[in-house]
């Protein structure tokens, strides 16, 4: 064990007579104790970064730590968006970062770009006298 994480806490007692647990994250690796979340297990294994953003691929950690944001979705055991601060380590547990993904309402290089708002799409597809849209 590491020396990242706090091993007699004065609320949740020790940490030292609770059985080790290994898990994998991307493919490598660690053990944490038995009650610890997968986010607590990270951290003191000295992992900060669980995800990317999914369209500009900045790194994402534990932002609040107690189940509010979602920035520690992680996959685990090939169900994604699991949030890595409410879910337990189980012994072989295989964990996954979250990956850049394609952003599907994104536009291709050179075409134009879709409307983000009803106003912007009404802009460019004007009504007909009889309501529907000309599209």
């Amino acid at each position: 064990m590491n020396s990242n994480r706090i091993i007699d806490h004065p609320v949740l007692g020790s940490f030292e007579d609770r059985p080790i647990i290994r898990f994998t994250f991307d493919g490598k690796e660690y053990e944490g104790f038995q009650g610890e979340t997968i986010a607590a297990a990270l951290l003191a294994n000295g992992v900060r970064t669980l995800r990317v953003h999914e369209e500009s691929g900045s790194p994402r950690g534990i932002y609040c730590n107690i189940g509010h944001c979602f920035e520690c979705r992680v996959t685990v055991n090939n169900q994604s968006n699991t949030r890595a601060c409410m879910t337990e380590i189980k012994e072989h547990m295989r964990i996954e970062s979250g990956k850049l993904q394609p952003a599907p309402l994104k536009s291709e290089a050179g075409s134009a770009h879709l409307p983000r708002t009803y106003a912007a799409f009404a802009e460019k597809h004007p009504t007909r006298k009889d309501g529907d849209l000309d599209v």
